[in-house]
C-alpha cells in the first residue's frame, strides 16, 4: 500500500512491524516542515486510509485525530519511536501510545501548571532520576516505556491486572499504589486508567487482524 506520493513507492510492510518510508526518514528527523514541502504531498492518506495490518500506523493516525498541530511525518516518526520503544519493554506498543496520547497528546513541548514536561510529561526530577532530557521526544518516549515496563514486570504477579496498576503508578505514584495494595481510590486516577484503556481501544480499532493461512 502506498502511503504517500513520494519519488518512489513505500515497500511492503510486515504485519505489526516498524513502517519503512525511506523518502520521507531523514525529512522526519525536522520538526514543522511547511505544508507545501513536496516530501509531505499525499500524507493524508495516513488518517483517512483502510484498516492496517501496521501498529506504527494505527497509532500515527491516532495521533494525527488527536493532535492536529502535528505534521503527518512528525506523527508517523513518532509512531514508529513508539512502537520500538513499547516492544523493548515487551509492551503492547497500542498501550504505550495511548498512554501519551492521553498525558500530552503527543506534544513534545507540552508544560503542565504542575510543571510535568513533553510527551510523558515527566516531573523534572523523575526525568533526572531517569537520565533522560524531558524536552526530547524519542527520549521521553523511550523512558515512559521503561518506567511502564518497570510497574507492569513488578506488579505482574502481584495484581490482577498489571497493565492497569502500571497506569496508576504512572498517574498517581508507584507510593500510593503500594499504600493502597492496588489502583488507589483516587477519581483523577480511575478517570485516567478508563481515558487510557479507550484510547488504546481506538488505535486497535484502525488495525486489522492478521489472516491466518
Amino acid at each position: 500500500m502506498a502511503i504517500c506520493a513520494c519519488a518512489g513507492p513505500a515497500p511492503e510492510t510486515t504485519p505489526n512491524t516498524k513502517v519503512f518510508i525511506p523518502t520521507v526518514v531523514d525529512a522526519a528527523m525536522s520538526w514543522h516542515l511547511p505544508t507545501y514541502a513536496n516530501v509531505l504531498h499525499g500524507m493524508r492518506l495516513l488518517q483517512d486510509g483502510p484498516p492496517t495490518r501496521s501498529a506504527t500506523l494505527a497509532i500515527a493516525r491516532t495521533i494525527l485525530y488527536t493532535n492536529s498541530k502535528l505534521a503527518p511525518v512528525d506523527a508517523l516518526e513518532l509512531a514508529d519511536a513508539t512502537e520500538r520503544a513499547a516492544r523493548a519493554q515487551d509492551l503492547p506498543p497500542e498501550f504505550l501510545a495511548a498512554t501519551l496520547l492521553q498525558e500530552s497528546a503527543f506534544d513534545p513541548r507540552a508544560l503542565s501548571a504542575a510543571g510535568a514536561i513533553g510527551i510523558a510529561q515527566f516531573m523534572p526530577e523523575t526525568a533526572a532520576d531517569a537520565g533522560i532530557d524531558p524536552f526530547d521526544p524519542f527520549e521521553s518516549i523511550r523512558g515512559a516505556a521503561s518506567l511502564l515496563g518497570s510497574y507492569v514486570r513488578a506488579y505482574d504477579t502481584t495484581y490482577p491486572n498489571p497493565i492497569t496498576a502500571a497506569l496508576a503508578a504512572y498517574n498517581a505514584g508507584p507510593g500510593a499504589v503500594a499504600a493502597y495494595h492496588g489502583i488507589p481510590p483516587y477519581a483523577e486516577t480511575h478517570a485516567y486508567i478508563n481515558d487510557v484503556i479507550d484510547r488504546w481501544a481506538k488505535i486497535t480499532g484502525y488495525e486489522k487482524p492478521i489472516e491466518r493461512q
